[in-house]
């Protein structure tokens, strides 16, 4: 079992930036949110944290659970979509672009299908190491959409051009084999 959560608000989110790889900070509303994230999921029995390697999703982690005694682990293949010349360009060029992006890089970036390829071999690990059990992932919402893809098998154009709406976590429950 696979719990997803997203990063929570940076200072870019605020700005209407799309962060991709940049390494952004969060905002003051970020660090309460993550704060309630921890509290939200204070119960769960999660056998270990997973998150991005940058920095809005490790912080997000570590304030909701540093305080636990949880093995919060950083990889880069949970990152957000790298959006090369788009980066830091306001958010709504890149939903203006997100169609075009499935198979073909952003300029200088990836595609989302370059996210599904690097996180696959992650999640036949998580499932291969945590099988059975039950972990957290703090990641963006290109890890959603891989998620989304090699999980529930949704069609990768579709789960990207789906309207986005936040909500406190998505359960995935990875079948044998699936991976």
């Amino acid at each position: 079992m696979i719990v997803f959560e997203t990063h929570a608000t940076s200072l870019d989110n605020e700005a209407g930036l799309a962060s991709g790889w940049f390494d952004v900070a969060l905002s003051e509303q970020g660090v309460a949110q993550a704060s309630t994230l921890g509290e939200r999921r204070r119960s769960d029995d999660l056998a270990a944290v997973y998150c991005s390697d940058l920095q809005r999703a490790f912080r997000t982690a570590e304030i909701a659970f540093g305080d636990r005694d949880i093995t919060i682990v950083r990889d880069a293949r949970l990152r957000e979509c790298d959006y090369g010349t788009y980066t830091r360009r306001p958010a709504s060029e890149i939903d203006a672009e997100r169609s075009l992006r499935v198979t073909t890089p952003f300029p200088e970036g990836e595609s989302y299908q370059q996210v599904v390829d690097r996180m696959a071999p992650w999640l036949a690990e998580i499932a291969a190491a945590f099988a059975g059990r039950r972990i957290l992932v703090v990641g963006h919402r290109a890890t959603f959409y891989a998620l989304e893809h090699l999980v529930n098998r949704v069609d990768l154009h579709a789960a990207v051009m789906a309207p986005w709406q936040w909500q406190p976590g998505w359960d995935y429950v990875v079948p044998r084999g699936r991976t």
